[in-house]
């Protein structure tokens, strides 16, 4: 009980220096909720959103699940993005994973892991089609590889969806980003340009600038 009434601790202490800087804005934060970001991103405990992005509470919309997966069979993810879209009006979704992704590796195992492996079945058919890509580099960056392969995936399967096919057709502005972060620095880097439409994809040859390399988009 020690651990958890130190976080209740935390809690309070962080409360109440909200208040003193600001003493109005747990009253505005409890009126509204206005974010113009949902924040995909995975469960790993490394991955704040709030946090790396130097965003407040209210500010952005966030789902997390291991490996960040958009599936379109999942209706918590679905029921997030349609609220998010329909509802809240967010302007920008972010697809974020991170490199050295526990999930995505246990994609690239030869091994059971138990039921998560039902969940990972599309990471494990992603790392299938791009075998001879991933099978030509050194385990680690093969998973680091395969991190970035679905994080675009993903940024796809959102563009996909009824949700935003529905609202790109009636005029609503939406991007949608594909980031990826590196626990050892802290930074984040965009894997390719923001989608804009349903037939904003890029040719399978298209490469785009991520960081100082440049790397397929598939």
């Amino acid at each position: 009980m020690d651990a958890l009434n130190e976080l209740l601790e935390n809690n309070r202490a962080w409360a109440n220096s909200i208040n003193a800087n600001d003493p109005d804005f747990f009253r505005k934060l409890a009126n509204q909720q206005n974010p113009e970001y949902l924040w995909i991103g995975c469960s790993d405990s490394r991955v704040p959103a709030n946090q790396i992005t130097g965003l407040a509470p209210g500010e952005i919309f966030v789902h997390r699940n291991v490996a960040n997966i958009v599936a379109e069979t999942d209706f918590n993810v679905l029921a997030v993005l349609q609220y998010a879209v329909d509802v809240l009006k967010i302007r920008h979704i972010i697809i974020c994973g991170h490199y050295g992704c526990g999930g995505v590796q246990a994609a690239l195992e030869n091994f059971r892991h138990g039921m998560i492996d039902n969940w990972l079945a599309g990471i494990r058919s992603l790392s299938r089609m791009h075998r001879t890509e991933l099978e030509a580099l050194e385990p680690a960056a093969a998973v680091d590889r395969l991190c970035e392969l679905n994080v675009l995936a993903q940024a796809r399967h959102v563009a996909r969806t009824t949700i935003l096919e529905d609202a790109w057709e009636r005029g609503q502005k939406i991007s949608i980003h594909s980031w990826i972060y590196r626990l050892d620095n802290g930074l984040i880097t965009p894997l390719r340009s923001p989608i804009h439409a349903p037939i904003d994809f890029p040719a399978p040859e298209e490469k785009i600038a991520a960081g100082d390399e440049l790397l397929n988009s598939d």
